[in-house]
């Protein structure tokens, strides 16, 4: 054992290059498979993970104080394996004005503290309430954040209708979604509850709806009849948190097995090359008396060793690019706290690279202990015949440079180290492609967003927040807004909201007028056609898909006693800023009880226009007004151009370090013919323009085989982000695809061979022929 490790020990140290190569790649493969088994692990159930992390409840269940006691509904435990309660439950309506954000009653829950047993909640901003008019409210962390910009930047208390005010002191995230608001329990019941809240969680088969109203049931057995009076499984939470889920999941799987196809191929590349390469030192320990076995075991470890230093740094690397790239892209189910990567993908980094490396190894190393020593030296010095000589031969004949033509058809002279080659290429260029379709079609719908938000946003200030309101009327508003230098178009707003039988929660309906459809909703029809009287409106899709409604039905919407007939005429991609894609368009009417609060005014301005210079104008004309930058697009955005970039350049560098490794070894393996190419007058330009050609042709057939592959990814990856958000895309947001932009995608995987081939090709051009000579 001693003569094998110091024989490994030798070669690693004479093979520099090689030893730090195989080290190179292990990091990065490592890298690559830590960041893509996190990404995986990730999209394997999401809202399982941080529902077990934070104690979901399988059940929210309300009980009418009115007939049932605290006491009773503590000691009711059958199938229960933890619970948390009794909590009381209020209403809390906010005053007019709060706008769509905070419409409607809050269900506020009294609890001392966010831990517990079951619905451990994620308080991810401010504190705890801890007295009297303090509260904390419900609402996901957000990358970008609402509280940075937005409707929420100044919203620090809420005002009851019965005038009341809470400060709010915190913002929870409860994955059970168990309440809108958090007060002490003590407050709640100042408020006088006329509901008791139970949180449980049941031993037993909980898989479905039915499952858990059955335990439900056995656990309030023995209650008073009645009182129970409404209860939410977690599958009606988990299903809305995979609607936000499903838009993330395609993207981040796809890249994730494109990193592990990538790691693997790569990886073989380099270990059986390693292998092949040196030959005529398996020569030489053979006729030192090396057995075959020990030949091998020289080998294992010589690649071995490199490759575990590599997989150690390329796993702490992998690691810290992971846990942001999660942080960013699932901040809204919980992960800003669960951002770490899991042991299990720490232990496949630290262990399955060297085992990869290993099992690469295996196969070349034990065929290599079987040769002979002089078969071995012969493999390792004599001039190859066949194979690529005869490509060469034919190549000369045609009216190209001599290094040009030599380059061609080096790669047919190792067939096998030339597909790992090609394969490592197509994937990079399938990935680049990817991420260029995905980076554009998500930019294209972000353009949407803002071409119908317009350039600045405009309400009066809401006085029920402590802001002096503008005294101005609606149409006064509007009128000064057109008034000022650089307003292109103006679309005016007002909401309500209305109940409508057949449907379990209020719809929204923004009644429009103005050019509301001339900056972008018009054109954004999928379906129908705008509406053109008071009867008709138009929905967005996502809507329709969550209501169960389509195009043609008509609805009876109640308000105050009074009913409105509407027939949905048209179906557009999205709602107005601030409604979301829940609230249907209307024409123009006058809305009873209506505050100046309640009005939107969108703006387009005329090119040109200094944006930050408007918003001041308008707020120089009226100190009421308050004025946003509305054209900033969204989150989203941001986050897939982000993960798409860095992982497409990292798939790329791995990619472009195998072809480093071929280009290597090809030098590697024709010393000789170097050598003697250089002894008859070849220059070192030429050198390397031979063995950069012989890489850059594969980069033309790599990216020309590539770019289906990555547009059949994009093809099939979008529509399932798109049905996951329960939304249609345009046409134009899938054709992305051009002449121009595919030729930069050939151009990628030539870039990529190029520069993988470039500092080998440096490094041979370098050779003396004395040296090259006098080694052999």
């Amino acid at each position: 054992m001693s003569a094998v490790w110091a024989a490994a020990r030798a070669a690693i140290r004479r093979r520099r290059l090689q030893t730090f190569v195989i080290a190179l790649v292990a990091l990065l493969c490592t890298a690559t498979v830590v960041v893509s088994l996190a990404l995986l692990d990730a999209t394997s159930a999401p809202f399982d993970r941080i529902f077990g992390k934070q104690r979901g409840a399988h059940a929210v269940a309300s009980f009418d104080r009115a007939l049932v006691s605290d006491a009773q509904l503590a000691a009711a435990t059958t199938g229960v394996q933890a619970s948390a309660g009794p909590f009381g439950q209020a209403v809390l309506e906010p005053a007019g004005g709060s706008g769509p954000l905070l419409e409607g009653p809050l269900t506020v829950v009294g609890r001392s503290g966010p831990d517990g047993d079951v619905d451990r909640l994620d308080l991810w901003r401010g504190r705890w309430a801890t007295a009297p008019g303090e509260i904390v409210l419900a609402w996901e962390p957000e990358p970008g954040g609402m509280f940075e910009m937005g409707p929420l930047a100044w919203l620090t208390s809420i005002t009851s209708t019965g005038g009341q005010t809470f400060r709010i002191v915190g913002w929870a995230h409860s994955v059970s979604a168990s309440a809108d608001g958090w007060v002490t329990p003590g407050q709640v019941s100042a408020m006088r509850p006329a509901a008791t809240q139970m949180l449980y969680r049941f031993s037993g088969d909980v898989s479905s709806r039915e499952a858990v109203t059955q335990r439900l049931a056995g656990a309030t057995t023995g209650l008073p009849g009645q009182a129970l009076i409404a209860a939410q499984p977690y599958q009606t939470v988990k299903e809305k948190a995979g609607e936000t889920a499903g838009v993330y999941l395609p993207f981040l799987g796809t890249f994730g097995v494109l990193g592990l196809l990538v790691a693997i191929i790569i990886v073989g590349n380099v270990i059986s090359g390693a292998v092949v390469s040196g030959f005529r030192h398996i020569g030489v320990l053979k006729s030192l008396g090396f057995t075959p076995r020990q030949v091998a075991a020289v080998y294992l470890t010589m690649v071995t060793m490199p490759a575990a230093a590599g997989a150690v740094l390329g796993t702490g690397l992998g690691a810290a690019g992971a846990g942001p790239l999660l942080a960013d892209t699932f901040r809204g189910l919980g992960y800003g706290e669960d951002t770490a990567v899991r042991p299990w993908v720490w232990l496949a980094g630290l262990l399955g690279v060297p085992a990869l490396v290993l099992l690469a190894a295996l196969l070349p190393a034990s065929r290599a202990g079987r040769l002979s020593a002089a078969e071995a030296i012969s493999a390792g010095s004599a001039p190859r015949r066949g194979r690529g000589l005869q490509v060469q031969r034919a190549l000369s004949g045609m009216r190209l440079p001599r290094p040009v033509s030599l380059g061609l058809g080096l790669p047919f002279a190792r067939p096998a180290r030339t597909a790992l080659t090609m394969a490592s290429l197509l994937l990079g260029v399938t990935t680049v492609t990817f991420a260029t379709g995905l980076s554009d079609s998500v930019l294209r719908v972000s353009a949407l967003g803002s071409e119908t938000g317009g350039d600045v946003g405009v309400r009066p200030r809401n006085p029920d927040f402590g802001q002096a309101p503008s005294t101005r009327t609606d149409q006064e508003i509007e009128a000064l807004l057109r008034s000022l230098p650089g307003t292109a178009m103006i679309g005016v707003s007002v909401g309500r909201s209305y109940a409508s039988p057949g449907q379990s929660k209020p719809i929204r309906v923004d009644f429009v007028r103005g050019d509301v459809a001339a900056m972008g909703h018009e054109r954004q029809l999928l379906e129908g056609r705008w509406m053109a009287g008071p009867d008709e409106v138009v929905a967005p899709a996502e809507m329709l898909t969550k209501r169960g409604l389509e195009l043609g039905d008509t609805l009876t919407l109640e308000r105050d006693g009074a009913r409105l007939p509407v027939t949905i005429v048209g179906v557009t991609l999205m709602g107005l800023p601030g409604s979301g894609d829940d609230a249907l368009f209307a024409t123009w009417r006058d809305v009873p009880g209506a505050i100046p609060n309640d009005y939107y005014y969108q703006v387009e301005l005329a090119e040109g226009t200094d944006l930050p210079g408007y918003m001041a104008a308008i707020v120089a004309a009226d100190p009421g007004l308050d004025p946003w930058d509305n054209s900033g697009g969204d989150e989203l955005t941001p986050i897939v151009a982000g993960f798409s970039t860095v992982l497409a350049v990292l798939l790329a560098t791995v990619a472009a370090l195998g072809v480093l490794n071929t280009v290597a070894l090809n030098v590697q393996d024709r010393r000789r013919d170097l050598g003697m190419l250089k002894s008859i007058g070849m220059t070192p330009r030429q050198v390397i323009s031979m063995l950069v050609t012989s890489m850059a042709a594969l980069g033309v057939i790599g990216g020309l085989l590539g770019i289906p592959f990555g547009m059949a990814a994009h093809r099939l990856v979008i529509p399932l982000a798109a049905d996951a958000a329960k939304v249609t895309l345009p046409d134009y947001v899938m054709h992305v695809w051009d002449p121009a932009t595919l030729v930069l995608m050939v151009v990628s995987g030539v870039l990529i061979a190029v520069l993988g081939a470039l500092l080998p090709a440096r490094s041979a051009a370098r050779l003396s022929i004395a040296r090259v000579l006098h080694n052999e």
